[in-house]
């Protein structure tokens, strides 16, 4: 394998700012930034007021509880990618409610031939339906597989995997079970030592190479995310169903939900609806357009556990709306709810920087944005694809691009990925308590705002106001201060981690204090939600004089 490891999460270059929709209210000749959402139906952060639509329907952003500007961001967020042939193309898709709020292509499925970057006489322009190289969020059909076999009662989680796969058991992994599979603490390295193309035999032969490697480390000692868990998964499913993935993933799941754009191996015929990916001279594939990208499906004949898999952003959002759905879609039942909440279940508590469910990973701010939580689940892709699920919100997040077109040494999509879902996460309203609008701290990486009050507090003062915050817990700070001078700062108090709703917050005064300061700071690698604070008051006084050079909020009315 060359250029990037391809099995571990993708990692953060540039980051891609996206454009603000602003209205400007002015007073007093003093001038704050303040955003709208007005006409936004009270569908509120995690109060998306289902029952909702288990069937996907296209809609306007209100009628999903969504607000338009943020997902307006959205797209210059995209033009900024695309600008720095991070990706050439790519589409967004967002849901809420069983409602499509936005879904939307950009750029161009196929417009390079080489890694030299020479342009297509013909670039093919991306299409709402275009199909994309899923690569690893291929491991989620997996893992639904080996849940729907679970449900038959065919296998046990915490079961030896060398029970039902004998050759497994080699190099002392006797004792490993499924579960530490689907959670990346089996023990096993990332990627097969030798790529599978380079191992001489078929299929089954190449299979077995990949079963018979010893563990790296000692089972459940660390989460180490590895391809060899899946491919050893996509084993384990073809061996009890007797059926090759392909077929089993067919028959169980996608003919059922009608994913008539998901597949396998897609035929030639579809070449002019696939997004191409990159050129690959070692494996002496020239472009790959149509053909698995990751060398190791490849070489497992386009079939695998951890890749393999190409689909649209439509069939990506059905799947979603049937883990929504606790397992079922139009009347179709695929998971049994208990498998659903297994899988959304963080298995990985002792990591806690890799929370893990079964085969999707958990409340990743890197990637998710301020759309993470633990409830929200989801998996990336190499290709640089994305789909996350916020269950308390009824959303579904995809974000499909092509950015190994036309090679995968080019800049990383991770920053412009959390920007969309963080987009995303903005656009679901926070209910201002009676309404009219409060201070909002903003989102974003390397973040450090300050609002700025004047007050009059007398000896013995207390300071008293309503917040609603979401960071990240123990990294980024909302902080309140006190000062007698706007130099010197006092510490009253530090929220972190989230609110859960409106709270009131009231601290004591130091004696001859004059301004109160709410700082805001986050660190890298994570957009948290933000933090509103709303209804200040001193001693029961409203606050009202605001430091406007001071103040880096604005005021929003969502």
């Amino acid at each position: 394998m060359r250029g990037n490891v391809r099995s571990r999460p993708l990692k953060k270059v540039l980051w891609a700012t996206a454009s603000a929709l602003l209205l400007i209210a002015t007073g007093g000749g003093t001038v704050f930034a303040q955003t709208s959402g007005a006409g936004v139906q009270p569908y509120p952060w995690n109060h998306p007021g289902c029952p909702c639509a288990s069937v996907l329907h296209q809609g306007s952003p209100a009628s999903a509880g969504l607000v338009e500007a943020p997902l307006k961001e959205i797209d210059g967020t995209v033009h900024s990618i695309l600008a720095r042939r991070v990706a050439p193309g790519a589409v967004v898709l967002v849901a809420r409610r069983g409602v499509i709020a936005k879904w939307q292509a950009y750029g161009d499925a196929a417009r390079w031939t080489n890694a030299d970057y020479d342009q297509m006489a013909h670039p093919v322009t991306m299409q709402k339906d275009t199909i994309f190289d899923l690569a690893s969020v291929s491991k989620l059909f997996t893992a639904t597989a080996v849940m729907q076999l679970w449900d038959e009662g065919k296998l046990k989680l915490d079961a030896p995997v060398a029970h039902y796969l004998p050759k497994f058991a080699a190099n002392g992994k006797q004792d490993v079970t499924v579960r530490e599979l689907l959670t990346h603490t089996s023990g096993l390295a990332p990627d097969p030592p030798i790529p599978l193309y380079e191992i001489p035999g078929d299929r089954e032969a190449r299979i077995d190479n990949v079963l018979e490697q010893p563990l790296a480390y000692t089972p459940g000692t660390k989460y180490v995310y590895s391809d060899m868990n899946f491919i050893t998964l996509g084993a384990l499913v073809e061996k009890l169903s007797g059926e090759r993935e392909d077929v089993f993933v067919r028959r169980h799941i996608t003919e059922p939900l009608h994913m008539s754009d998901t597949m396998y191996d897609p035929p030639a015929s579809l070449k002019p609806r696939i997004a191409a990916t990159e050129y690959q001279p070692w494996t002496k594939r020239g472009l790959l357009w149509g053909q698995v990208d990751d060398e190791n499906a490849w070489a497992l004949g386009g079939v695998a556990g951890h890749a393999g898999l190409f689909s649209d952003a439509h069939d990506l959002a059905v799947f979603g709306q049937m883990m929504l759905n606790d397992g079922t879609y139009d009347g179709k039942r695929i998971l049994s709810a208990r498998a659903v909440q297994l899988i959304g279940t963080n298995w990985d508590k002792k990591f806690p920087d890799d929370a893990t469910g079964l085969g999707w990973s958990i409340d990743r701010g890197y990637m998710m944005g301020a759309l993470s939580g633990p409830h929200t689940i989801g998996h990336e892709g190499y290709t640089g694809t994305m789909i996350a699920i916020n269950k308390p919100n009824d959303v579904i997040a995809i974000l499909l691009t092509n950015r190994v077109q036309p090679t995968r040494d080019g800049a990383s999509i991770v920053t412009a990925i959390r920007q969309v879902f963080t987009n995303i996460a903005a656009a679901i309203p926070v209910a201002i308590p009676g309404g009219g609008d409060a201070w909002f701290s903003g989102y974003g990486e390397f973040m450090n705002r300050k609002l700025v009050a004047s007050v009059n507090a007398s000896s013995g003062a207390r300071l008293s106001f309503r917040t609603w915050y979401r960071t990240q817990p123990g990294d980024a700070h909302a902080l309140v201060e006190a000062s007698p001078d706007g130099r010197q700062w006092t510490s009253l108090g530090q929220l972190t981690g989230t609110s859960d709703g409106w709270q009131t917050e009231t601290y004591a005064l130091p004696a001859g204090t004059r301004y109160v300061q709410f700082l805001y700071r986050t660190p890298s690698e994570t957009d948290p939600r933000g933090w509103y604070v709303h209804d200040v008051t001193v001693d029961g006084k409203r606050v009202t004089s605001w430091v406007a050079d001071q103040s880096d909020w604005v005021r929003r009315d969502y």
